[in-house]
């Protein structure tokens, strides 16, 4: 039956979860989250990616206002059921509201999406294959980014797998005024898989992974406490921030979609991306403007395959760096490399080629539309992880509001937070709190006042301290030591990149009683 989805696609105010998907005795209603936005934006983003523009026009794209193909919710329930998963894919009502999204309601701007698919997935389940990682949390990237590596999101998320730029650097992608490896699929894509293996070491569940991986572990650790340490999705629903309880529902959409468009009757835009690709590092500034003139390629082709180069300057002279070429003209690179770097070599490398302070001039201060800005001024006994948990904010998009690489803080130093207008009375007044009571917002009790410092500046003989072993994660150390988590260790140790820690290392743990 074909309907033109604005008679079925409407905003659902309560739902009721199905029993399989909620404790016999419990009654869990869900309200629209509203997430089904997100999913349309970055489904839009898609029209500025070069390859689709330059592909696009010639294809028989369905109009936006195309009718839904609609089934019965029996159908969807046997069709995910099909679908070879170690992930849960349950089904309610707004999993089919955020299916439409796919298959009525944006279904122009998803068939360019499939074009897409072809290009990334092979890459994205050949490095999640090597990380042991179930390939099929390939579909994350899908409302992630709607495989765009060049999505940004309205917090500075950025790339296929939309990093914060702490969270980017973490996990070893450079990010500076010249190169942001966010946008680079490849390296992302190798970091996105580290993230979720080490999630995977906390939860044990890939359905909280994949909520973390959205929210982080902060918020998903908070809720499970705030639900009487029950570690079901379903079971902490309303305790997660409002865009994670809608996650959950658009991956299992995005997972249906992608296997039955077929039966949608939707067909691929055919993308003229070169499924042949190779790279080639260089140990020497090129700019990609003098590649593709010398090799007479459309410079907007070369930009697209190698979207971390923000200015299109190709950084090598600083350590090597890979370019992405089509096959077919590797060898013509390799064989001209001289001529491409001799090339109006002073035109393109003197007005870009200053990288003195990349991190600084990286950094714009966000303008987050929809939210309220207050101020926190750092007290005694403060750290990151207490700040993001007192407003109900992800650590990563704390640091990314001020600017914070490393978790270091200083007394005094004031901090910009966003949050929702409607809470904005309540989150004002933490400023003026003790820290006990800031504490016993979390339902922490606090039976004498702190006594760490921003920055610890005590000896090492007070504190309980562990050496790193052979395959230690910050992750599996926080598991050893209860009430901590790895927050707190790599702010008590100033560790910025939590997958660089070395055997024999030794680590703070906690003050000791």
């Amino acid at each position: 039956m074909n309907m033109n989805p604005k008679t079925i696609i409407v905003p659902l105010l309560f739902v009721l979860l199905p029993l399989s998907m909620r404790g016999v005795n419990d009654t869990i209603i869900i309200r629209n989250d509203g997430s089904t936005e997100r999913i349309e934006r970055d489904l839009d983003s898609l029209l500025s990616n070069w390859f689709i523009r330059m592909s696009a026009a010639g294809n028989d794209i369905a109009p936006a206002d195309s009718a839904i193909t609609e089934f019965s919710d029996s159908i969807y329930i046997d069709r995910l059921g099909r679908i070879n998963s170690v992930i849960t894919l349950p089904y309610n009502n707004i999993i089919r509201n955020h299916i439409h999204v796919y298959t009525g309601r944006k279904l122009d701007r998803f068939q360019v999406m499939l074009g897409l698919q072809d290009y990334y997935f092979p890459m994205i389940e050949d490095i999640f294959d090597s990380y042991g990682l179930p390939v099929e949390l390939k579909y994350m990237a899908v409302i992630e980014s709607a495989l765009n590596p060049n999505a940004v999101s309205r917090v500075g998320a950025t790339g296929l797998w939309q990093f914060m730029y702490s969270t980017g650097r973490m996990y070893g992608l450079t990010i500076n005024s010249v190169v942001d490896e966010r946008r680079d699929p490849v390296k992302a894509t190798h970091a996105a898989a580290r993230y979720l293996k080490d999630l995977y070491g906390i939860y044990n569940d890939w359905i909280l992974v994949i909520a973390a991986y959205n929210c982080g572990p902060g918020n998903v650790n908070k809720a499970i406490r705030r639900s009487g340490n029950r570690k079901d999705y379903w079971e902490i629903y309303y305790r997660l921030p409002r865009e994670t309880r809608g996650y959950i529902p658009a991956y299992v959409a995005a997972t249906y979609a992608m296997n039955y468009y077929r039966d949608h009757n939707i067909t691929p835009v055919q993308i003229n991306m070169p499924l042949s690709v190779d790279t080639v590092m260089v140990s020497h500034d090129v700019h990609l403007e003098q590649i593709a003139a010398v090799l007479d390629l459309p410079v907007g082709e070369l930009r697209a395959m190698n979207p971390q180069y923000r200015t299109g300057l190709v950084p090598g002279k600083s350590k090597p760096y890979p370019i992405m070429l089509p096959v077919d003209r590797l060898g013509e690179f390799i064989s001209m490399a001289d001529t491409i770097t001799a090339y109006r070599n002073e035109e393109y490398l003197t007005r870009v080629n200053q990288t003195s302070t990349p991190q600084q001039s990286a950094y714009i201060p966000p303008d987050v539309k929809g939210k309220t800005k207050l101020t926190y001024v750092v007290k005694e006994g403060d750290n990151l992880g207490f700040i993001s948990e007192w407003y109900d904010v992800g650590l990563s998009e704390l640091r990314y509001w001020n600017n914070i690489y490393r978790n270091t803080i200083r007394i005094g130093q004031k901090l910009a937070i966003y949050v929702d207008p409607g809470k904005a009375e309540r989150y004002d007044k933490v400023n003026s709190m003790s820290f006990a009571e800031k504490q016993r917002l979390e339902g922490k009790s606090v039976s004498t006042a702190p006594t760490a410092a921003v920055v610890p500046s005590v000896t090492e003989g007070e504190y309980e301290v562990y050496t790193v072993r052979n395959g230690d994660t910050v992750w599996d150390i926080a598991k050893k030591f209860s009430g901590i988590s790895a927050t707190d260790i790599m702010s008590l140790n100033n560790l910025s990149d939590a997958s660089r820690i070395k055997v024999g290392q030794k680590l703070r743990i906690r003050k000791k009683s």
